[in-house]
This record gives C-alpha cells, sequence and structure tokens, in this order.
C-alpha cells in the first residue's frame, strides 16, 4: 500500500478508537451505577426472610417485595457490564494499536516525530500498561478512569494536534531515539496508571476514616479494593515504571543528545523537567524503602509525580522554547 493509502487507515482507525474508548467508558459507567444499586439494596434489605414458590423454585423474599433472585440478576448485570467494558477496550486497543502502526508506515518512521504522535502513543502507553495489568492485579474497577482518560485524549490529539505525517528532522535520525521515547512512553503509561490508582487511594482512604468514625460510605466507594490493597497496587506499578523511566532519560536520552547536539545533557527545560519527575518518584520509592511511608504521604508524592510528568509532556512541548521544541504541535 501507499503512504497515502496508509494514512488514511490512520486518520479513520484513530477516531474509531476513540469512539469506542467511549463506549467502553459507559459500559464502565453503567456497570458502576448498577453496582450501586445491588450494594444499596444489600445494605437496605435486611428484614425477615420468608421463602416463598416461584415457578417451582424457592426464592428468598424480603420484606420490601424483593428478591434475592433480583439482586442475583442484578449481580450478574454489573459482571456482564464490566466484561463488555472489558471487551470493547480491548477493541479500541487494537483500533489505536492499528492506527499508530499505520501512521508510522504513512511517514516511512517511527510514529513520534511531533505532538500528535506523540500523545496517540503516549496515550497507547496507558492502554497497554492497564491490559497488562487488569488481571494479574484486578483492575477492572479502574477501567472507568483508564478509558475516559485515553478517549479524552485521543479526542484532543485528533481535534487539537493532528499533523499531516512528514519526515523527521535531522537530530530525530538515531536508533537511540527509538528506544529513548519507548521507555519514556511506557513508563509515562505506567505513572498514569499508578496516578489514578492513587488518587483511588485517598478517596477510599477518606471514606473508611469516616467509617470508622461511625459514619457511612458510598456504595459506590465500597465496590473498590481496600485502601490498603490500592496503596500496595500503586506502589507495583511505579516500581516497575521507575527503573525504565531511569533508563529512557539518564540513560538512553543523554546517549541521543550527544548524538543529536554533541553534548550529554544541557539543561534543556525537557531535560529538566525529566529529571525533576525522575526527582520526585525516586523520592516516592526512597520513602517507601526507607523511612516506611504508606498511604496518604506516598500517595501525594505519586500524585505530584504524575501532574510533574503530566507538565513535562504537555506543558513543556507547548509553553517553553528549547531544544525538544523541534517536534512542534
Amino acid at each position: 500500500m501507499s503512504p497515502e493509502t496508509y494514512a488514511h487507515i490512520s486518520n479513520l482507525v484513530i477516531p474509531t478508537a476513540t469512539v469506542v474508548y467511549a463506549i467502553a467508558m459507559m459500559s464502565h459507567a453503567l456497570e458502576w451505577a448498577m453496582g450501586r444499586a445491588v450494594v444499596v439494596r444489600a445494605e437496605a434489605e435486611k428484614p425477615a426472610e420468608v421463602l416463598v414458590a416461584s415457578g417451582g423454585a424457592d426464592v428468598v423474599q424480603t420484606a420490601s417485595g424483593t428478591t434475592g433472585a433480583d439482586d442475583a440478576a442484578r449481580s450478574e448485570r454489573v459482571e456482564a457490564a464490566s466484561r463488555i467494558g472489558l471487551m470493547l477496550t480491548w477493541l479500541a486497543f487494537l483500533l489505536h494499536l492499528t492506527g499508530v502502526v499505520t501512521r508510522g508506515l504513512a511517514a516511512g518512521r517511527v510514529p513520534w516525530g511531533n505532538m500528535y504522535e506523540f500523545t496517540i502513543t503516549s496515550s497507547l502507553a496507558v492502554a497497554v500498561v492497564y491490559l497488562l495489568f487488569v488481571h494479574r492485579y484486578k483492575l477492572q474497577w479502574l477501567g472507568l478512569g483508564v478509558t475516559l482518560f485515553v478517549a479524552a485524549v485521543l479526542g484532543l490529539a485528533t481535534l487539537a494536534l493532528y499533523t499531516p505525517a512528514g519526515p523527521l528532522v535531522p537530530a530525530l535520525h538515531s536508533y537511540w531515539l527509538v528506544i529513548h521515547v519507548s521507555a519514556a512512553a511506557i513508563s509515562g503509561g505506567a505513572f498514569t496508571i499508578g496516578g489514578l490508582v492513587s488518587l483511588l487511594y485517598l478517596i477510599k482512604a477518606r471514606a473508611e476514616r469516616r467509617v470508622l468514625a461511625g459514619g457511612t460510605m458510598s456504595a459506590s466507594l465500597k465496590r473498590l479494593p481496600s485502601a490498603e490493597a490500592m496503596d500496595g497496587t500503586a506502589y507495583k506499578v511505579l516500581a516497575f515504571a521507575f527503573p525504565l523511566w531511569t533508563f529512557g532519560v539518564l540513560v538512553a536520552g543523554p546517549i541521543w543528545a550527544e548524538y543529536a547536539w554533541g553534548r550529554y545533557w544541557g539543561w534543556d527545560p525537557k531535560e529538566v523537567w525529566s529529571l525533576v519527575t525522575w526527582v520526585v518518584y525516586a523520592a516516592y520509592l526512597h520513602a517507601r524503602a526507607t523511612a516506611g511511608w504508606r498511604g496518604r504521604r506516598a500517595a501525594t508524592i505519586a500524585i505530584v509525580g504524575w501532574f510533574v510528568f503530566i507538565f513535562n509532556f504537555v506543558g513543556v512541548n507547548l509553553l517553553v522554547s528549547g531544544l525538544h521544541s523541534y517536534a512542534g504541535v
């Protein structure tokens, strides 16, 4: 196929992936809505049980006139919505991957030569990390946040950042660029997952403290894992991301910079903020390992690190001029 054909496929598939991510998000939102109804009913209905016959089978009848079979059916629908949301996320990911690959084929190079390409590739990394960890760490409860984030980022890229495929500037002609950006994109995807988990951790931990003080917890929050489990999940994801970021930014990045500009480090704004990101996440891991920081303090550092990373990715590219401004928008 010709480069124009590949470009046409990419331009068609990326918006399609955005729509499928959005539908997956709605499925996960429906999952949460129905799950809330199940949990509320399970807590609100604690009357004496009366066995009644229904179609030859014994069904539990509550005082409010609803049956245990009704709640079982609702629970099944919740699980069905969760499975559908995950399957749609896989479909959107495959479309997304196709769009990124065909973009690269259209340009005849790796697909991260401008801000549009950086964005579609980095959002793909978020989906990759989520789908890699979703079964291992049972992250289905994060599906709503992930699909919302990826759909929003892809939509922004399509509507505001699109740039036609073109050749790379000379500074980008190096295989170290491939290594550098690949490591940064994957670790950035993991930083995003860790940031989302940490945000939800703070919300869940506050709700648990309110319950211990005699208050109540919303049904939606009860569907989340315990705050302790979420804290552990965030740590595992960020511990996976940090070595990749270290290699991509502090090893591959300087080697590429020496090839492109004749120096390993020059305090370019992008280099500075990449180092700041590294320092924040190093502080996160160091505080957990040596000072025993867990919970709220560790989650706060993780969220600060995520926002620093987002500013490094978006703010520095769009607001600050430097050697890394070659990519444009």
